[in-house]
């Protein structure tokens, strides 16, 4: 049983370091964005479609991811200013699940969707090598942008402004 909880550390601390040597932002190839439903933290179905017809931005994060943490506030403030035009869609992928993810949700007040990813999702989006990993989609269902590490969300207010 240790030695699993050492494994475990050790891949989650390589996880978050190659993320933030990973940092940067690439532009994404016009490509429709795959579509996924996932549970959301109240036990719902959410479907990456519904939100179609607005600009939607998926952030993968953990809540034990530092960068993570950091672009939250961001996320909340860009959800409040362009709730009508934008969703911002945190797709989680801690391993505690629910006791993880809805304590530290409610702490920080996230006034946007978080469902809880898979393994699927993950390969659909490229196989997300580090977090964060955010995409910008349009709203046309296109991917225009994929940054990994933290992003200041003032580069993502630009995006939505250019993709609105």
């Amino acid at each position: 049983m240790k030695k699993n909880k050492i494994i475990a550390t050790v891949a989650a601390i390589v996880f978050v370091v190659f993320g933030l040597f990973m940092i940067g932002t690439t532009s994404a190839s016009a490509q429709e964005a795959p579509d996924f439903t996932l549970t959301n933290i109240e036990g719902e179905s959410v479907s990456l479609s519904d939100f179609k017809g607005k600009v939607i931005i998926v952030d993968f994060w953990a809540t034990w991811c530092g960068p993570c943490k950091m672009e939250i506030p961001g996320f909340i403030q860009l959800q409040e200013d362009y709730k009508d035009d934008v969703v911002v869609l945190g797709i989680s992928l801690d391993q505690g699940g629910p006791a993880a993810v809805v304590p530290f949700a409610q702490r920080m007040n996230i006034n946007y969707p978080i469902v809880y990813g898979d393994g699927k999702v993950v390969q659909a989006y490229g196989g997300v090598r580090g977090i964060p990993t955010t995409f910008v989609i349009d709203r046309d269902f296109n991917i225009q942008r994929k940054y990994v590490g933290y992003t200041d969300h003032k580069v993502f207010e630009k995006d939505i402004l250019a993709f609105k």
